[in-house]
Formats: structure tokens, sequence, C-alpha cells
């Protein structure tokens, strides 16, 4: 399997690590040429108006956004999960706009409100998985089609659409690998419909 992970800014080279040591193939993805043949592609934390710019200065944007639509997982965590969304609120325009929900940045607060906690997220199973949130986005509404994985107190942490999946927190910073396990099911099972 080749994972590509978009590799403007922000914390690709953690994601592009685990999914090595999980025995896939990466690429970093800077250049649309990048794209070439990857099974999944992965959107990392960092700055969402920053890798907004750059995948617009890259002429990244639209390959991706035909990609997503034409059903090519796709995993996006914090920032990626802003790149995601249709909505964004107090924002005109989304990024991608491929997945039918609405976010909210920052909205834990900045850097210095940061926190780590334990989340039960029924698709990976127990225990609880140890989420880190960095200047991390919430959900506050989804379209249908669109199923809840996770939520922190009263607010949605996690979704998933079709092959889409968009958490606010950074599973490339802790040693627990089964949300990227996780997505390289989903990647599994699209090659399976694709690969013939």
């Amino acid at each position: 399997m080749k994972i590509g992970v978009v590799a403007v800014q922000g914390a690709f080279a953690e994601h592009a690590r685990i999914f090595g040591d999980l025995g896939a193939d990466t690429v970093l993805v800077r250049l649309p040429k990048h794209l070439d043949g990857v099974d999944g592609l992965v959107f990392p934390g960092g700055e969402s108006t920053s890798i907004g710019r750059l995948m617009r200065d890259y002429n990244l944007m639209e390959p991706i956004r035909e990609l997503g639509q034409q059903g090519l997982p796709m995993l996006g965590t914090c920032a990626g999960m802003i790149l995601l969304a249709k909505r964004i609120e107090g924002e005109p325009e989304p990024h991608l706009g491929l997945m039918d929900v609405t976010v909210v940045r920052n909205s834990f607060g900045r850097q210095r409100e940061s926190f780590e906690t334990d989340l039960d997220i029924p698709v990976l199973g127990k225990p609880h998985l140890h989420a880190v949130f960095i200047r991390a986005p919430h959900i506050t509404s989804i379209g249908q089609g669109v199923e809840v994985l996770a939520r922190y107190e009263d607010r949605i942490v996690g979704v998933k659409q079709g092959n889409l999946v968009a958490l606010s927190f950074h599973p490339e910073l802790t040693n627990d690998y089964r949300v990227h396990k996780y997505f390289l099911s989903l990647v599994e099972a699209y090659r399976g419909q694709h690969v013939g």
C-alpha cells in the first residue's frame, strides 16, 4: 500500500514514520506528481490556513479534491479536519470542502490550553485511546451520511463519511497506532474494490 502524506507544513514526518512502521510505503506529497499511485492520503496537524495556502500555491487543491470525490481514502488530523470540512465557522470559503461537516477552529483555546485525555472510540476497541489536543478544532454540525466516531464531553472530535476520516486530535504524537491501522484497513478495502 502506498500512503501519501501532504508535506507542505505541519506534523507530516510523524505520520509518515508510523505508516512506515506498519509496513506501508509512504510518499511525501508536495506536488501533484507525488499523488500518482497513492492508495490513501493523509493531512497532518499544523496550521490549516498555511497548509491550505501552500496546497493552492503547489496546485494540489484540485487534484486532491478530485481524488476525494472519487472515493480515495483520506485521513485528516487537527488542521486536516479543517481542510476536509465543507464549512468553517467565521470563514467564507472552505479548503477542500469534501466532508459534510461544520468546524470551529481553535475551539479549545490557544496553545497553552492544549491538553491530553482518553477517548472512547468504539471502532478502535478497548482500551480508550490517549488523545493529544493542540489548538484543536471541533465539529458543530454534521450532514447525512456522516458517522460520529468520537466525542469529548459534548463536542464531536472524530467523524467518518464514506472513505474520509477526520479527527480533532493528533494520533501521530502517541505510540498507539490504532488510528493508523484503522485507516489502513479502509485503504485495503478500497484497494480490494478498485485494484483488479
